[in-house]
Order: C-alpha cells, then structure tokens, then sequence
C-alpha cells in the first residue's frame, strides 16, 4: 500500500545540496520497454516476446508489441528530454533489432534508428549514453542455450562491435550489460523474467558467460576507440534479520549473490567465495584458464542500480541459505519496496569501502519508484511521493558524496510510463504520464520539480 502521507522529504526546510560541477543529471530507460515496433525493419523477437506469448506469466497478458511506440514518437520524446534539460540519457539498443539472430552482418535499418536518435540527442545537448544488453537476448540465441552456454558471450562481443563500429564515432560512454544479477536470478534460477527457466543454482554458468561477454565487448568496444565502458549492477544494502549467527551468515550469503558475484570479477579478477552455497568456483567446468583476465580488463565507471535494501534471515535445509523478510517501519511503492532514501548511501559507501583504489566512479544509474498514477480533471498528475522519493534519494546521494564517493551521475528510472516485464503496463515509475491507449506524453509534477532542480544545480541556486 502507497503510503504518500507518512512520507516526507528528508530535509524539506533546508536547500538541496549543491552537486559538484559537471555532475550529470539524466534519465534512463530501456529498449523493450519503450520502443514497440517489434517486427519491423527487421527486428526479429527476443526472449521477451517470446516469454510474452507464454500464457499467464504476464500480468493480464501484456506485451511489448506496442510499448510506447517511442520507435516512431522518438522525436517527441527527445523534445521532452530536452526541455526537461538533462545532460545525460541512458537507452539500450535492441540486440535484435541491431543483429536479426544474434549472429551474422548487422541490420542497416536497425543501426539508422540510433543513428538517428544519437544525433538528435547530440544536437539537444544531451550525451547519449547506450546499454547494450537490457535483457532482450535474440531467441534463436536462447534457442542455442543462451546465457547458459559460453558462446553466447562471443557473439555479445561481435553484436558490441557492430553497434559501436556505427555510433562510437559520437558517443563515448557505452555500458555493456544491466544487471546481469537480474538475468540470473530472475531469467534462469527462478523463471519469473524472460527466459523463463527455474534452474535454481544451476543457473550459475549464466553469471560467468554474462560476465565474460561483458570481458569481450569491453576489449572490442576499446577497439573502436569507445572512450569510457561500464557496466551496472543492481546493488542492495544487505540487512540481518536478526543479530544471531545464523542471520549475519545468511546476510552475508545473499551479499554475496547479488553484490559481490558480478563486481569482484571485473575490479579484482577473482570470484568472491561461494562456499554458502557449497561451490567452489575452482571446480567448475565453466570458468575455464585465463578467464577471469578478459573478465577484468579494466571498466572506467561502474552503474549502481538502487532501489531498496533487503533483509534475510536463515533458511536451514535449503540450497539457498537464506529467505526475504519484510522491512517495516517505512512507506512503501504501489510495488510494495520500501523508500529507505539512507540506503542509497549506505551502499555507496559500502562499495568505495570495499573496493577502495580499485572502484572506478560511480553512476546511479537507476533509481525512481512506481506510484499509482492518475491524472486528475484538468489532466494533470500531481504525483507528490515521487517527488518526495526523488527528493530524498538524491539528498541522500549527496551525503555519500560528502563521505568521499567519487560519484558523477544520477539517472532516474524512468523517462516515462513503460512496459514494466511481468508487471506488463500495471507499474507506473515516469515523468512522463503515458496513455497506453491513445499513447499521450503528459509530464507528471515530477518532471516539473526534477527540471527546476537540475536548472537549480546548474546555476548555482538553491531549490528547497
């Protein structure tokens, strides 16, 4: 339950920070989530369409077929974009669109539409700053074992190559996966997101084969001449349920899974220890010699995704050693996460402690929460809890700064209304109000604030 009226700004009487200068202010959003035009100019299906057509896995038999149809509305929404007076927009380009297959010469018609959105960003002053792999893997590559199978990382690398080898001349920051933690977890242990295996911990290889991908196209983006690779992860400040030895284990083992298994690869060349879930990473016939090399060669930002933290207790007898627990105490999203805006710095700090010289700077490149949207009679949407949410998260980004976190960004998720996975279109998180049925772009309350604040920032006023 949405719980707006027990939530208030952290320091609502006092002026928001001042960021340092340069510090990039955008959005962030996804390709099949956005984009529509599924079979068009080329585009053949990903995992996602086909996950979409499995009966009941999405909620009320949603698609992407259609999304936002921000394929043709492009223009309209960097109009948005740029009256909202962002420096930065993340996007992630549609493998399949880019590659039909996942294999063989790239789709012309696929790499003209980023061409042709990279030069309308460019013109309105906003970096364009691309993923590459949000999730929609081309299904005849899931067809030959997806992530689950290592060959899969070389065509990622030969599909990176296409697409910077058309747009690396005009952008320099490209990101290679988004939270391969959630692919994982999601798309092969547990089978709730695209493809739809319930592979338990079987479905480890696909950690290690995303992670070599991102090895890869690191090296054949830098190639190119691409100036700056990231990669995000999704990160969780990990809370015990208790302070019993069991708990603190089971904090740990989760910590573990969705912190460490996708970050201590790329910064310090080994795997963190996997004991808690009786493997040794040695034994593995997966991660072959020299592996963790073309995993680690080095990355010139990392993209933190932060949502809520996540409390565990133990769970004996059980090849996951921990369960969920509920976190009380605090208002909660219409997905039921917790705002915890000290979170967000918890787990900033937390990365620069662990990691020390070895952390690269840090974007938030995902943060926002979904809110029941409703426009009123005159059509707008007063959405004061996310502007709340917002409010707080970014004041609470500013005090990890003011601890000594070296962080440049902070992109907010989302632009606009989109097709939120197996949610389908029930998880309003935008700016933007969207209108599924007649597709209408109305910017939200939250547009208006997120735009003063970032005028506010870089003119060096204040914005209570």
């Amino acid at each position: 339950m949405l719980a707006a009226d027990h939530y208030d700004r952290l320091v609502n009487d006092l002026p928001m920070p001042q960021f340092p200068p340069g510090f990039a202010w955008g959005v962030a959003t996804a390709a099949y989530q956005i984009e529509g035009a599924v079979a068009e100019d080329g585009r053949t299906d990903s995992v996602w369409d086909t996950f979409c057509r499995r009966p009941g896995v999405i909620r009320d038999g949603h698609t992407g077929d259609v999304a936002d149809d921000h394929y043709h509305r492009w223009q309209e929404d960097v109009a948005l974009m740029a009256d909202l007076g962002i420096s930065a927009y993340r996007f992630s380009i549609s493998w399949p669109r880019v590659q039909p297959g996942g294999i063989g010469k790239a789709n012309e018609a696929g790499l003209d539409f980023y061409d042709r959105l990279t030069d309308a960003l460019l013109a309105a002053g906003i970096t364009p700053i691309p993923t590459l792999f949000h999730w929609d893997l081309p299904q005849p590559l899931e067809d030959a074992g997806g992530w689950l199978t290592r060959d899969t990382a070389a065509r990622f690398a030969d599909y990176a190559s296409l697409a910077a080898g058309r747009l690396g001349d005009r952008i320099e920051t490209w990101i290679t996966l988004n939270e391969p933690f959630v692919v994982m977890a999601f798309g092969y242990a547990l089978g709730m997101h695209a493809p739809g295996k319930a592979l338990m911990l079987d479905a480890l290889p696909t950690a290690h084969h995303q992670l070599l991908g991102h090895g890869l196209a690191t090296v054949a983006l830098r190639a190119l001449g691409v100036k700056q690779v990231l990669i995000t992860n999704n990160y969780s400040p990990i809370w015990p349920a208790s302070d019993s030895a069991a708990d603190l284990a089971a904090a740990g083992a989760w910590d573990t899974l969705q912190n460490r298994l996708f970050t201590d690869p790329v910064l310090l060349g080994s795997y963190p220890d996997m004991s808690a879930f009786g493997l040794d990473i040695a034994d593995v016939d997966y991660v072959r010699p020299g592996d963790l090399a073309v995993i680690s060669p080095g990355i010139d930002g990392l993209g933190v995704n932060y949502y809520n933290p996540t409390r565990v207790s133990a769970l004996a007898d059980s090849p996951l050693p921990f369960q969920m627990e509920p976190i009380d105490g605090y208002p909660v999203t219409a997905f039921g996460w917790p705002v915890v805006p000290a979170g967000l710095t918890e787990q900033l700090v937390q990365l620069r402690d662990r990691y020390g010289d070895r952390l690269p700077p840090l974007y938030v490149t995902e943060n926002g929460c979904s809110v029941p949207d409703e426009p009123a009679a005159d059509g707008s949407i007063d959405d004061q809890f996310r502007i709340s949410y917002l409010d707080g998260h970014i004041r609470a980004l500013a005090a990890a700064i003011g601890a000594g976190v070296d962080v440049r960004g902070y992109l907010t998720w989302t632009m606009m209304d989109n097709f939120e996975w197996a949610e389908g279109y029930h998880q309003r998180f935008g700016l933007v109000y969207v209108d599924f049925e007649t597709l209408r772009r109305t910017p939200k309350a939250s547009f208006g604030w997120y735009r003063d604040m970032i005028s506010a920032q870089r003119h060096g006023a204040s914005l209570a």
